[in-house]
């Protein structure tokens, strides 16, 4: 995991080393700044190393060829058997990329699994790619005739540019021949048809899941696992503990974050008890909380109220974990496949509109909940990986109707989830994974489950020097302000942010 500046035809190796300083905390073992002779490109990296530890070193440079990646391959082992292992120079998953791109085959990127951005370079041509749902991030920018390039926004700031754009999920971006868009997001189904076999649907669901989290955990380092209690958390945990145990590696690390007392740190613990993973928690405060604010918000490069709260949780499970590991897994992903949120309720009697929603949101995640896991962890130099988002979990998820996503809630179990069940099937596949009252326990907002919103309203009174209720208006003009303290060109970074809770947003039908 790392991150990366690329300039074509523009700068030199002043501004690349100027940029590349201020997203450093995103690989904190190695920068290099490396020129391509005799073409108009210059290219820096930051690396976090996980895979190929010891030769794995960016930018690659290969006879006339130059290549900068972010993230994971995670079926680079195949890829090179198929490519042949002599033309590889290292062990590095990256490297897979450039020989892929040298077969001249087509659709050569669609052969990609996994999590990445990358911009590769030859003499007269520039590629940059993103991986299919945006887990990774990647800008571009416009100086005149030039291009650069660059893995979070922060490294833009102070820098005049003609504009600057995200380059979308699943899309790769050519000098040559244009914008592309590589990936789809598969629709969603809608009504379950009456032959379904729902047993068989969740014994399916489950076998995917588990090849998702066993490929999701391959590294050169340890892997450990954020674990707030939830269902989504302690399904990935579970799964990872029993690869473990199976592949003879010592228990999975989990970590848990909360105010003292509060719900998620009491269920993490059950959970851990239960799977017998080796557990690390940490209790914060709202002096904590005032403390780190303005880190927070500089790192997310967003001030959305809802972002910021989830984010602070965040910050300090990746604290936590990067004392004992430096990749983990997270359970984000699974509330977009399986209508886990608050809001889907209202979709239990559409699930045609739901289908809808689900599939609409997934390509939404980038600037959102991804921004924030990514920005946030890599701000402790800590790679967090997304199993639920792996792609054939994604086809496979998709093409469950959305009807067994949510549904009306068993009457046995209706006092611990309501009167809908949100990822009902989900539950389903996983029910022997966890104990009951853990596999059906009523969702709640990691910042809610975690404590945050009551410690936060205790640090914004410090930080303002206000007693009583801060209102949400007070709240997001409180961040937008330490946002824009931090930054040379604020409008910039708030002008690309995010919004959690989108006018967007499919509507169900009325009943």
């Amino acid at each position: 995991m790392c991150g990366f500046v690329c300039l074509w035809n523009v700068g030199d190796e002043t501004l690349a080393s100027r940029m590349i300083s201020k997203i450093a905390h995103r690989g904190p073992d190695a920068v290099n700044v490396t020129r391509l002779s005799g073409a108009p490109v210059i290219m820096a990296h930051c690396r976090l190393s996980i895979i190929g530890t010891e030769d794995g070193d960016q930018p690659i440079h290969q006879i006339d060829d130059l290549l900068v990646v972010n993230g994971e391959i995670y079926n680079h082992a195949e890829l090179r058997a198929i490519l042949g292992p002599s033309i590889f120079k290292s062990a590095s998953d990256s490297e897979t990329i450039l020989h892929l791109f040298r077969t001249g085959q087509s659709r050569w990127i669609s052969k990609l699994d996994g999590m990445f951005v990358f911009v590769l370079a030859t003499r007269d041509r520039i590629i940059a790619a993103r991986d299919p749902l945006g887990i990774k991030p990647l800008y571009i920018a416009q100086i005149g005739d030039g291009h650069a390039f660059a893995s979070e926004l922060k490294a833009f700031d102070g820098i005049e540019v003609d504009k600057i754009d995200a380059i979308p999920p699943g899309m790769l971006y050519d000098s040559v021949d244009g914008w592309r868009q590589w990936y789809r997001t598969p629709h969603g189904a809608g009504a379950a048809e009456p032959t379904l076999n729902i047993d068989h649907t969740a014994r399916e669901l489950r076998l995917v899941l588990e090849e998702a989290v066993a490929k999701w955990m391959v590294a050169d380092v340890e892997v450990g696992c954020f674990l707030s209690g939830g269902l989504d958390s302690s399904i990935i945990s579970a799964i990872a503990q029993k690869i473990c145990l199976e592949t003879g590696k010592p228990p999975l690390k989990t970590f848990s974050v909360g105010v003292a007392g509060s719900p998620d740190l009491l269920a993490a613990r059950k959970v851990a008890d239960h799977i017998g993973s080796d557990h690390h928690e940490y209790a914060f405060t709202a002096d904590d909380l005032a403390a780190n604010l303005a880190h927070v918000i500089y790192h997310l490069e967003s001030a959305d109220v809802d972002l910021v709260r989830s984010a602070i949780p965040t910050l300090f499970a990746a604290r936590l974990a990067r004392a004992h590991v430096k990749a983990v897994l997270t359970g984000e992903g699974a509330d977009e496949l399986f209508a886990g949120y608050t809001y889907h309720h209202d979709y239990v009697d559409d699930p045609r509109a739901l289908a809808d929603e689900l599939t609409r949101s997934l390509g939404t995640m980038h600037n959102i909940n991804l921004q924030r896991v990514d920005r946030v962890t890599m701000a402790e130099s800590l790679e967090a990986r997304t199993p639920f988002l792996d792609r054939d979990l994604i086809n496979y998820a998709q093409s469950v109707p959305a009807a067994l996503k949510l549904r009306r809630t068993d009457p046995a179990i209706i006092e611990a989830t309501g009167s809908t069940t949100e990822k009902w099937i989900l539950r389903k596949a996983c029910a022997d994974l966890l104990p009951a009252e853990l596999v059906w326990r009523k969702k709640a907002q990691f910042d809610e489950g975690s404590g945050t919103v009551d410690a936060l309203g205790g640090a914004l009174q410090k930080l303002t020097g206000k007693s009583g209720y801060i209102d949400r208006a007070a709240e997001g003009a409180l961040y937008e302000k330490i946002l824009r303290e931090q930054f040379i060109n604020p409008d910039r970074i708030l002008e690309m942010a995010g919004k959690w809770d989108s006018t967007d947003r499919v509507q169900a039908a009325m009943a």
